[in-house]
């Protein structure tokens, strides 16, 4: 029995699957096949994002998959997320309905705000998606090189955002990578609270003031890197010495319960009442990460992977930025 078949989390009186298929760095060949056999193994929460570059791949495979019967698009949970070009009211539903468009669907169960970054406007026929560099072939050092900074405040977005829901393009919106104040905040504003907050969230990086504030605001969380280091490694962001599989208590919780490494983790996310969003292309790990409900993880078994925290962030803007784009942008205190 597969998680999806019995753990569910409530999104604002909807229910999303717990267990869902991260489509960040899938490769555009490999994507479609990749959701087509997500979705035949039992798959209906997938995770995507203009930004991942592959949107028109995922949108192939969902095709094929409703085409073939193996479900409805009334089964599967599709979000995808704003990125941070199209921050400005005025852009926000054209980005929409171009995910819409290209992931050949009339609606988003739910559609998030990316980052709290807003950058100047790219426009698609310019370069998509644009990532966050404002023009890859400017002169170094130049106006134009770099990341550029929009003036958008945020609660202009999210009017827009909301506006999404009034006309029935988005059933749910939500924010990623939002901190405690940012959340205060939003909250503050909304005519439309936000039922999701998707934050990076693994053994080594809890996040336990920020998921207590998210749920004292009903407001649910999806872990994203869930695995924690392993999607960075490839991306000199971490090093495989920093990954939680091979730590004690998770290696003693997987012996005990029969369980590998990686479900064990995220079982503990699910136990901690997140959603999460494992990424692989490989039919093997698809199956894996997928089968979590025939084990739990005791409240010792609980505390001792969550007394793994090192407050350890991968991704993270105020690193990445400035390495990769010669700007410092930080989000995080």
């Amino acid at each position: 029995m597969s998680i999806s078949e019995t753990a569910t989390l409530a999104v604002d009186g909807k229910v999303m699957p717990a267990v869902g298929l991260g489509l960040w760095k899938i490769e555009r060949e490999a994507t479609a096949e990749a959701v087509y056999a997500a979705i035949g193994a039992g798959y209906r929460h997938l995770d995507s994002a203009a930004d991942y570059g592959n949107e028109r791949e995922v949108g192939e495979g969902i095709a094929r998959a409703l085409a073939a019967g193996l479900c409805s698009r009334e089964e599967l949970w599709i979000t995808s997320k704003l990125w941070n070009t199209f921050h400005r009211p005025e852009h926000v539903e054209a980005a929409c309905r171009r995910s819409l468009t290209d992931l050949g669907i009339d609606y988003f169960d739910l559609y998030l705000v990316h980052f709290p970054i807003a950058l100047k406007y790219v426009d698609f026929d310019d370069r998509y998606p644009p990532e966050w560099l404002f023009d890859p072939d400017a002169e170094a050092g130049s106006a134009a090189a770099g990341m550029q900074r929009d003036a958008v405040p945020l609660h202009a977005t999210w009017h827009a955002m909301e506006g999404l829901v009034d006309k029935g393009l988005a059933r749910q919106i939500g924010v990623c990578n939002y901190s405690t104040a940012l959340l205060h905040d939003l909250m503050s504003y909304a005519r439309i609270k936000p039922a999701m907050l998707q934050v990076e969230s693994h053994p080594y990086l809890t996040q336990e003031a920020l998921l207590r504030t998210a749920n004292d605001y009903g407001i649910s969380v999806t872990a994203f890197s869930p695995l924690g280091a392993l999607s960075y490694v490839s991306l000199d962001m971490a090093t495989p010495a920093e990954s939680v599989l091979t730590q004690p208590a998770v290696i003693a919780a997987a012996e005990r319960t029969g369980a590998t490494p990686a479900q064990v983790v995220l079982r503990w996310g699910i136990q901690r009442g997140t959603a999460v969003i494992p990424k692989t292309s490989k039919p093997e790990r698809l199956r894996e990460n997928l089968a979590l409900a025939g084990f739990s993880l005791t409240d010792e078994e609980m505390h001792a992977i969550s007394a793994l925290n090192q407050n350890r962030r991968f991704n993270d803007p105020g690193v990445f930025c400035e390495a990769a784009f010669g700007t410092f942008h930080a989000i995080y205190d």
